[in-house]
């Protein structure tokens, strides 16, 4: 059974809001060779198995947008975050639907 976030926004709407310059709290949750194969220009990196360690480095108070290859590792982040009490926010579809610029 996989977990089915609360949040969710799609690669295109996290795309566009990058584009008109929002400022957005993206956490790559990816492994260390997928995060050098390319990542989101301004995401910070914790992979996942890191995360349960490293969480008190996001602000609770602020929105988090979690991104990983296919969006199944950000879901699980996302709820580990969500039960701590964080705002998480899912990228549907990962990288794999991602068509923005990657760095």
């Amino acid at each position: 059974m996989s977990f089915q976030p609360d949040r969710e926004i799609s690669a295109h709407e996290l795309a566009e809001r990058i584009e008109r310059g929002d400022a957005l709290n993206i956490v790559d949750v990816r492994e260390p060779v997928e995060w050098e194969e390319g990542h989101i220009r301004g995401a910070k990196h914790i992979p996942l198995g890191q995360l349960p360690e490293r969480y008190e480095e996001l602000d609770p108070k602020q929105e988090w947008f979690i991104v990983c290859r296919s969006g199944a590792r950000s879901g699980l982040a996302c709820e580990l975050l969500s039960e701590r009490g964080y705002k998480a926010v899912n990228m549907a579809g990962g990288l794999l639907a991602w068509r923005g610029e990657l760095v």
